[in-house]
């Protein structure tokens, strides 16, 4: 895969791995395109990281090809909400892995992308828990996955138990507990996790809240549900009741700048029918 750019006036004199940083390229990245043949060229010459560049120059980036070693599984579903060459979102279904592991060989989203996309590796940038539905981004080349690592704002949408009648900030460390490797907890020598949320509706039972993250802690709206007495309905292993078969959380906005066109894009995703219906 090829990108090109024209260096404007403002780059001018700069050198060409500083250019490239800035156009979101990775460090990692920059040094793997140094050890390809004519992975980097300016006016269609080789080029090292140091040539300094002038306006109006024509700098290209070419990126190897790469194929993934992921099994396809075409019986698989998972709705695609946007697409284009460099990304592919998805609503991935409750139950659905993001990635394959010992107990979940086949029926990973990254099964089905391996399905649909045969030569390319399954990049996945806001990973969701299993039991977590929604909007889920995936980069089809390693240049939009270093770019979108860095711009991807999500919004979560989570069905918790009791009534929550103000929004309001959660900002409490995070930790593993000491007997378990999945269980997290609330705990004074864990890391810095702040969640912002705000009730949407209620029911007799439930609030609907809208929630924002500060930091990215595994099972942080789970636990910080949990701590202030509220968790989510489902979830079972941090206190939830059984009115859901999995926890009652959604991702259903995504907002990223797109890497290529630079332009802003905004995609929604439906609550699904098992966290409508707690509100029906």
């Amino acid at each position: 895969m090829t990108f090109d750019y024209i260096v404007a006036k403002k780059d001018d004199g700069r050198q060409l791995g500083e250019f490239l940083s800035d156009c979101g390229l990775s460090h990692r990245l920059i040094t793997s395109l140094k050890r390809t043949v004519n992975g980097m060229t300016v006016n269609g010459e080789r080029a090292k990281t140091i040539a300094v560049l002038h306006e109006g120059d024509k700098v290209c980036i070419n990126l190897p090809e790469d194929k993934t070693e992921i099994e396809p599984n075409g019986e698989l579903c998972a709705p695609i909400v946007f697409e284009d060459e460099h990304i592919v979102v998805f609503d991935k279904p409750a139950s659905m892995p993001c990635h394959p592991s010992i107990k979940h060989r086949l029926d990973t989203l990254a099964n089905y992308f391996s399905f649909l996309y045969p030569d390319k590796t399954f990049r996945c940038i806001n990973r969701l828990d299993r039991d977590t539905s929604g909007l889920c981004i995936c980069a089809k080349d390693s240049f939009a996955a270093t770019a979108l690592s860095k711009c991807v704002e999500k919004t979560y949408f989570a069905a918790v138990c009791g009534v929550v009648l103000s929004g309001g900030t959660i900002d409490a460390p995070i930790a593993r507990e000491q007997e378990s490797i999945i269980i997290r907890c609330v705990r004074e020598d864990g890391q810095r996790a702040v969640t912002h949320y705000k009730p949407i509706r209620h029911s007799n039972r439930h609030t609907l809240l809208e929630i924002n993250l500060e930091t990215g802690r595994t099972h942080q709206i789970r636990v910080h549900m949990a701590h202030i007495g509220h968790p989510l309905a489902g979830d079972g292993l941090y206190g939830g009741d059984a009115s859901l078969e999995r926890q009652g959380l959604h991702c259903g906005r995504l907002e990223f700048v797109h890497p290529i066109t630079k332009e802003k894009v905004e995609l929604f995703a439906p609550l699904p029918k098992d966290i409508e219906g707690l509100f029906g």
